[in-house]
């Protein structure tokens, strides 16, 4: 027989005899012959199908022996079973501690990348006139502090300009000083004001240049427009930060502060993840979802995110309060109870019924059952042969425990 099969007929028959005896088994290999009384068979079972029992040795539809099952001769402590360390080996037991960790609270959502418009720079327009040179072309355009946005002729510049020369021939420091500083309510650059008390020639247009690096968010205008003061022209917006929209349920709001800790992740960039806060928690409820909206600020120094990026997000709230954690595969769940296998020394094992608190991440809060520091089997799923087996096996659990079972692989 192959190990594989081998190990197959081991992981049934410690599946069976679980289920049978209240929700723990025993298995211990007959080791250098020193029993010195030969045991009986209970019974024969199917190595595929815990339930087909025989009275006598048999085979399967597959040509496989049956497994026997022998009563223990020795005494151990109720509920608690015995497993060689060949059979530990074949299985692949793996142990764990029951931990005390500090926890936080995780809440996880998902949300949309955004500009921060905290960072947005308005670019209106300060006189009326007819925009002769646009040099933003279309909206997401990468431009740079001190560069051309646009020329403009307007009659207001013209009229100023002129007033500013006037000034300078009276030589007056007040009127000067008032015409310098109309010049420059019409964002006229220093440096163009100076040409201009050089050259002592009116321009017709003016350049306006960008204050700020970044991305053209939003373009309102077009090459030739006529604009009136205060029109809006277009944003400019900046990609080293941004905002992350997202939405948490009813429930969950109250756990949340402005200043908790984020941290996202995109499907399509494994491997990476960005830090960030709650940056604020907006006023009212959506009525029809039953979501509060919450504003996240999230460093992006190399510009990687974009608008409209779709993430994953984990909120962790809270102080972060000890809490007993175990891995979450430690947990043999079931339809009416959840369970962990403790390690008691020695190849002694006792399945032990516990209360779970919440998830976090790949471990799970335990509320009562076991204590920090106890040893647990943490790849419980070799007990999982399947669902059926499962159901049928936990339910035998609550009946009356009949007296430990030795099993033999063949």
């Amino acid at each position: 027989m192959s190990h594989k099969s081998s190990q197959k007929l081991l992981v049934s028959a410690l599946l069976l005899a679980l289920g049978a005896g209240g929700g723990y088994w025993a298995a211990k290999q007959t080791g250098d012959g020193a029993a010195t009384k030969e045991k009986t068979p209970l019974y024969w079972v199917n190595p595929m199908d815990p339930r087909d029992k025989r009275d006598g040795p048999a085979k399967d539809n597959m040509g496989m022996d049956f497994i026997p099952v022998y009563e223990e001769q020795k005494n151990g402590s109720p509920g608690t079973v015995t497993i060689s360390p060949e059979i530990q080996q074949n299985l692949g037991v793996r142990l764990a501690k029951v931990e005390k960790l500090p926890i936080h609270q995780q809440i996880e959502t998902v949300g949309y990348v955004g500009y921060d418009e905290d960072r947005l720079e308005a670019i209106n327009a300060r006189m009326a006139g007819w925009i002769r040179t646009l040099a933003i072309k279309s909206e997401g355009q990468k431009v740079a502090k001190g560069s051309l946005l646009y020329e403009i002729y307007a009659p207001d510049l013209v009229n100023a300009q002129h007033e500013y020369l006037l000034a300078l021939n009276t030589a007056n420091p007040l009127l000067l000083r008032a015409a310098e500083g109309k010049l420059k309510s019409l964002q006229v650059p220093a440096d163009q004001i100076a040409a201009l008390k050089r050259s002592r020639q009116v321009r017709e247009t003016i350049g306006i240049y960008a204050p700020s690096s970044g991305y053209v968010s939003e373009l309102k205008v077009r090459e030739g427009q006529y604009v009136e003061p205060a029109a809006a022209l277009f944003n400019i917006s900046t990609l080293q930060q941004v905002w992350v929209s997202a939405e948490v349920f009813e429930r969950q709001a109250a756990q949340l502060r402005v200043g908790d800790p984020v941290t996202m992740t995109l499907d399509y960039a494994p491997g990476r993840s960005w830090q960030g806060r709650v940056d604020y928690l907006y006023p009212t409820l959506d009525a029809a979802t039953r979501t509060l909206k919450v504003r996240l600020r999230v460093d992006n120094p190399d510009e990687f995110l974009k608008p409209n990026m779709f993430a994953k997000v984990a909120i962790r709230t809270g102080k972060g309060e000890p809490r007993l954690v175990v891995p979450s595969e430690a947990v043999i769940r079931t339809g009416s109870q959840d369970r962990l296998v403790l390690a008691l020394g020695d190849g002694n094992f006792k399945s032990v019924a516990v209360t779970l608190g919440p998830q976090f991440g790949d471990k799970v809060a335990i509320k009562a059952g076991v204590e920090a520091g106890d040893s647990i089997v943490s790849s419980a799923q070799f007990l999982l042969d399947s669902e059926s087996a499962i159901d049928s096996d936990f339910q035998r659990m609550t009946a009356v425990r009949p007296a430990q079972v030795w099993t033999q692989g063949t």
